[in-house]
C-alpha cells in the first residue's frame, strides 16, 4: 500500500526530487537557450543525506545514468565528479546550502520545502522556480526572497507501505489491506489527520487521501532510475 494523491488515486501519489541551482546563476546552465544538466560537473554540489530517496539515490541515480558513470560513489565524493560535496543532513539544509552559497548546485524535493517558500511556475518541469517566502522561519529565515531554478525534476513515488512476508502470510496481508484501506482508518485522525489539527496524524489530510493497494509495478519509474 502507499497513500495516496489528494484525488483519493494514484493519480497524485508522488511528490518530486529536484536538482536546482540560484536563479541569478541559472543562465550559466544553458547551452543553446535550455537548461543543461551537464553543466554541473565539477561544481559544488549538496546532496541531503547518502540514505535519502530523494535528496540523493534518485538525483545520484539519474546523474550516473546520465554521465555514464560506473558508479554512484563518485557523486559523494570531494574531487571525484563534483569539486566538492556537502551533506546538509536534510532537504531544508541542503537548499539553505545553495541559497547561502556554500553550494553552487543542490538536491532536495519539493514537500519538504513548500512551507518555507511556494514554485512561480510550472513545478514539474526543468526550469521550475522556487522561491523563499519574505517570512520564512528558521533555516530559511537568512535566505527569505532567493530563488532558485530546476535543471532536472525527477517524480518520486510516496513510499510504500510494506510487511516482510516471511513473517506474515497472503491471507494475514490481504485482511491488512482490506483494514487499512476501508473507510474507518480514511476517516481515522491518527492516520491521516487535517493540517491544522493540534495533534498530528501519520499523514496530513488533503482532500480525499488515503491508503490505496498497489502493486511493485508502481515503482517501476523508480526502479529504472536506480538500475534495481
Amino acid at each position: 500500500m502507499t497513500h495516496s494523491g489528494k484525488s483519493g488515486t494514484l493519480s497524485y501519489a508522488q511528490y518530486r526530487s529536484y536538482i536546482m541551482v540560484p536563479k541569478d546563476k541559472a543562465a550559466s546552465y544553458k547551452v543553446n537557450g535550455k537548461y543543461d544538466i551537464h553543466k554541473i560537473k565539477g561544481k559544488r554540489m549538496s546532496f541531503v543525506s547518502n540514505t535519502s530517496t530523494s535528496g540523493f539515490a534518485i538525483p545520484a541515480g539519474a546523474l550516473q545514468q546520465t554521465f555514464k558513470l560506473k558508479s554512484k560513489d563518485d557523486l559523494s565524493q570531494n574531487g571525484k565528479f563534483f569539486s566538492k560535496v556537502l551533506f546538509g543532513g536534510s532537504h531544508q539544509g541542503s537548499a539553505v546550502n545553495l541559497l547561502k552559497g556554500d553550494a553552487d548546485v543542490a538536491a532536495f524535493d519539493d514537500t519538504d520545502l513548500v512551507q518555507y517558500g511556494k514554485f512561480t511556475n510550472d513545478a514539474s518541469k526543468v526550469g521550475a522556480d522556487f522561491k523563499i517566502n519574505k517570512d520564512a522561519a528558521a533555516p530559511f529565515d537568512a535566505v527569505r526572497g532567493k530563488e532558485s531554478i530546476a535543471l532536472a525534476v525527477y517524480p518520486v513515488q510516496n513510499e510504500p507501505v510494506v510487511v516482510n512476508k516471511k513473517g506474515v502470510t497472503q491471507k494475514e496481508i490481504n485482511k491488512i489491506v482490506k483494514v487499512f484501506t476501508s473507510k474507518q482508518v480514511t476517516n481515522d485522525k491518527k492516520f491521516f489527520a487535517p493540517a491544522d489539527a493540534k495533534v498530528r496524524g501519520m499523514f496530513t489530510k488533503d482532500g480525499d487521501t488515503r491508503f490505496i493497494a498497489i502493486s511493485d509495478k508502481w515503482y517501476a519509474p523508480t526502479h529504472k532510475i536506480l538500475g534495481e
